[in-house]
């Protein structure tokens, strides 16, 4: 049976939605049986979408880069709360529970120079974005030390997404060393900004 175009869209738009939650849950493993399921649709549609699995993880990762991005724009608002309110929500208990709706950074950055090219690709586009929006957070002046505003911006991006993840690789075996991992990083990165910003 032939489906509207814009029955099609919303097909494709729920795939990508899938992807994008199942890949930063559980990682590259997830087959398209599983990402067609979880959108609702069978498995058979699938490549009337996407030409590859690969292609899909590069449409499913630029959503959440673009979600992430966004996250950054509010928080960047004047009434935003800067960069602290970021560094609140990012370095959460809620966010190193719930990876499947978080930075795509910290959910499978270690796997993505296994994958295709093109998928390698598009995660570096993504980081590049990231990056370049993260800057927005940070004011020019750094307080006299000379670095670049993209200098900081790449420390303090390493150090929230290596956070988060050693964070995440504890939570089960050592709850106390999770919450240490991401309170600490939390304060020193407040105190790498402290003279850059006012909280």
């Amino acid at each position: 049976m032939k489906v509207s175009k814009e029955k099609a869209a919303e097909h494709r738009a729920a795939i990508i939605r899938a992807a994008s939650r199942l890949f930063r849950e559980r990682g590259f493993e997830v087959g398209v049986a599983e990402i067609t399921r979880a959108a609702g649709l069978t498995h058979g549609g699938f490549y009337g979408h996407f030409a590859s699995k690969d292609a899909l993880a590069v449409e499913a990762f630029d959503a959440a880069f673009a979600r992430s991005v966004k996250r950054i724009a509010v928080r960047a608002a004047p009434d935003g709360g800067g960069l602290p309110r970021y560094l609140d929500s990012y370095l959460s208990a809620a966010h190193r529970d719930a990876p499947q709706e978080g930075c795509p950074m910290a959910a499978v950055a270690t796997q993505v120079g296994h994958q295709d090219t093109q998928v390698q690709q598009g995660f570096a586009s993504g980081i590049g974005a990231y990056i370049a929006a993260f800057e927005s957070l940070l004011p020019e002046d750094d307080g006299g030390k000379g670095s670049s505003r993209r200098a900081r911006a790449i420390l303090m991006v390493s150090a929230l997404v290596g956070g988060m993840a050693l964070s995440r690789a504890v939570a089960q075996s050592d709850a106390a060393l999770s919450e240490e991992i991401l309170e600490d990083v939390h304060a020193q990165l407040l105190a790498l900004a402290a003279p850059q910003i006012s909280a």
